[in-house]
Order: structure tokens, then C-alpha cells, then sequence
């Protein structure tokens, strides 16, 4: 019996989840990972925060709810078979404004109906129980979330695929897409890969590639870039774990909040600026091409009338670290410029729609020999193993 071709493009914890989990059917499968970059994990995995997310913050029901809760059991029984370093240290939420209470009240329900067992109400004395420096009127008390190295998982990963009779490979850019009957044909490299099955995980490009099947896809992948600070080694104990604002409902991001990583140090931020490149880490990074792509795209031409305020407000701590200061402050107001020191970055794959809709969810679209998965930000690390269970469960149904 001929093995059934499998080929998944990107060679990110999402991808690679899937191909782990299609290997673990043991049926007659020959698995190949593609990746464009000359190794895995180099975009969205390897420039994450590393935070494990809990689910508070996704409507119940979803698909971010969803996978992050089943996920996030998937990925601490992951990293606990495979030696990989983890810590299971809780954050607060914090309500800095009289307005923000009414989501913090949202968020405690939702945590309630996702599952998430002990989460606490704090009052303004209980915060700094939790954290001393820092200041609120109201806040929650998550367990759930931790932090890990993703980077750490997807070589894991890479690993258990070889070893299972999987193949990666890596510096082939896949430029062209096609059915012909029962096979599909991608190409790379001016080299053709045929398949019986194709999946899409290619994150930043993920639209590129799904254009090419869905002529008419009505969301584009924005970019949009998260820049850090980090705290020196001298100011790290005005922050014990994990400190979060209320996040703003009309937006998919999380606010600038202070991360203590799983190698040692504390991150502040990501701020969201649009990206004038998918891959765009620096404010240098520019590809007119992209870039127009992104601007003429009618929907983002939509949230950019809607919200322009909020962007150039996000732009602007971009350029001033004290205006990044300043929204730091809200939470720990003991935080100086000196305390803060030139950090990592990260481009997030937002999908947006065409009606002006940043989606809030996670976005997977069928055709007969192919998955693509078109949205998958934040917390897609946390929730890759089960995305890549659920993804490998429609590559089987396509294949029986």
C-alpha cells in the first residue's frame, strides 16, 4: 500500500504540532514539513514571550478557548515527558481605571466557563500580596499561566518527527500552489513537491498561499509588530512573575505588561505597530510591496479610520521610550527609563477581514486536499498541540 503524501508548509510550532500529531496515527503516512527560513521556529515561535496562557481570555466556545485550555494540558504533559524546562507561576490581571472593571468582571466569567479552576478576585491590598510595586484598584489572580521556551518545544518536536520517519525541510520558500486532480503540486526552489494532502501553517504568508486556492479570500494577513524593553538586572524585583493590564475588547492584543522569562529576566511590553513588512522586526524593515498590499487592503483601510488614534498612540510609544515609560507606570508607577533597556521584537499574523474585522479567533479553511490555517496568533503556542490534533483530524477525514 502506498503511503499517503502529506506535506505541511512552515516549519513553526503549529506546523510542526500537526506533523507530530498525523505521526502519531502510526498509519502509512510519508510527512514533510517545509520550511522557507534555514531553520524552524525563526518567525512567530521564536519571537514570542513565552508565556503559557491560561484561556481566560477567549469567548467561550471558540476555537482560542477551545484549543488554549485543552492545549495548555497538552503542552505541560509535552514539556514534562520531554525534560523541557517549564513553570507553572500565575499572573495577575490588573484594573488601573474605573472602566476597566467591567471587563476585569468579564474576564473572571469567562475564566469561570472555560474550566480554570482557583482563579481569584484580588482587591487593592491583595494585588500587592501578589506584587508589591505594583499599583490597581481591582485585579485577578490566573495560576494557570506560565512560561516555557517555544523555541525549546518546537526542537522537540523537530526531533520527534525525524525520529518517527518524518522529513523538515528547510530553505525551500514555496512560491506556487495547484490541485490537479487528486494531487497537489507546490513548488519551491523551481523544484515541484507532489502530495495527496497539503497544509497550510505558513503563518505571515499564510493568505499568500491560500489566495492562490481562494480567489476570493476575504482576509489578508497584517503585520504587526511587538517591541520590547527589558528591565535591568537591578530593577527585576519590582516584578515577581507575570503583571497584565485589562486588555482592550475592541482590540486582539493584550497591552504592554511585564513577562518574566523562563531563561531568567523580565520583559515589558509588546506594543502593536503595523509592520511595513510581514516580516518586518526593526522600524527599518521595509517592502513597499508589502507594505501597499497591506494599506490598500480595504479592510484594514476600515480599522485604520476607526481607530486611528489608538494607532498613532501605539506608534508613538514605538518612537518614545518615555511614552512606553509612561504606559508601563500604569501598572508599577516605581518603573523609570533608566529601569528599561532595549529588548527583542516580534511580528504577530493578524488576519483581517474585509469588512474592517481584526479577527478574535483562531480561522482554519477546507477544500478537498487541502487545510489551510489562516489565523493562528496568540495563543497559538500555547494551544499548538491541540491545533495540530485538530488539524491532523481533517487531514485523516480527507484521507479515508
Amino acid at each position: 500500500m502506498e503511503p499517503t503524501r502529506i506535506i505541511i508548509a512552515g516549519g513553526g510550532i503549529v506546523g510542526l504540532a500537526t506533523a507530530y500529531s498525523i505521526l502519531q496515527q502510526n498509519g502509512p503516512f510519508r510527512v514533510t514539513v517545509i520550511e522557507k527560513e534555514a531553520d524552524i521556529a525563526q518567525h512567530q515561535t521564536g519571537h514570542n514571550s513565552g508565556v503559557i496562557h491560561s484561556g481566560i481570555y477567549y469567548k467561550p466556545g471558540s476555537l482560542k478557548a477551545i484549543n488554549c485550555v485543552k492545549g495548555y494540558q497538552m503542552l505541560l504533559s509535552f514539556c514534562q515527558e520531554n525534560n523541557i524546562a517549564y513553570e507553572r507561576c500565575g499572573k495577575i490581571i490588573v484594573a488601573t481605571r474605573k472602566e476597566e472593571l467591567s471587563t476585569l468582571e468579564t474576564l473572571f466569567q469567562r475564566g469561570v466557563t472555560n474550566g480554570l479552576e482557583g482563579v481569584k478576585k484580588l482587591n487593592k491590598d491583595e494585588l500587592r500580596e501578589y506584587e508589591p510595586h505594583v499599583a490597581g484598584l481591582a485585579g485577578l489572580f490566573v495560576p494557570q499561566t506560565g512560561i516555557v521556551d517555544f523555541s525549546a518545544v518546537a526542537r522537540k518536536l523537530a526531533e520527534k518527527i525525524t525520529s518517527q520517519g518524518g522529513e523538515i525541510l528547510t530553505g525551500v520558500r514555496l512560491t506556487r500552489l495547484n490541485q490537479k486532480g487528486r494531487e497537489v503540486i507546490v513548488t519551491g526552489n523551481d523544484c515541484d513537491y507532489r502530495a495527496d494532502i497539503f497544509v497550510n501553517c505558513a503563518g505571515l504568508y499564510s493568505d499568500v498561499l491560500a489566495r492562490q486556492v481562494f480567489r476570493h479570500l476575504n482576509v489578508r494577513i497584517i503585520p504587526f509588530r511587538g517591541e520590547y524593553y527589558k528591565l535591568r538586572k537591578e530593577s527585576e524585583h519590582l516584578v515577581r512573575n507575570l503583571i497584565y493590564p485589562v486588555p482592550d475588547p475592541a482590540f486582539p492584543f493584550l497591552g504592554v505588561h511585564f513577562t518574566r522569562m523562563i531563561g531568567g529576566g523580565v520583559e515589558a511590553g509588546p506594543n502593536a505597530v503595523l509592520a511595513f513588512r510581514r516580516e518586518g522586526y526593526r522600524k527599518a524593515d521595509i517592502s513597499f510591496s508589502e507594505l501597499a498590499g497591506t494599506l490598500s487592503w480595504p479592510g484594514f483601510v476600515r480599522v485604520a479610520i476607526k481607530y486611528w488614534r489608538t494607532g498613532l498612540e501605539e506608534m508613538y510609544r514605538s518612537y518614545s521610550k518615555a511614552a512606553f515609560t509612561r504606559a508601563l507606570q500604569r501598572l508599577v508607577p516605581e518603573i523609570t527609563e533608566d529601569d528599561l533597556v532595549p529588548g527583542g521584537s516580534g511580528v504577530r499574523a493578524q488576519a483581517c477581514h474585509r469588512n474592517g474585522t481584526l479577527l478574535d479567533d483562531f480561522l482554519i479553511l477546507e477544500t478537498e486536499r487541502m487545510v489551510h490555517v489562516c489565523n493562528a496568533p496568540s495563543p497559538a503556542a500555547t494551544s499548538s498541540l491541540s491545533i495540530g490534533q485538530h488539524v491532523a483530524a481533517k487531514v485523516l477525514q480527507k484521507i479515508q
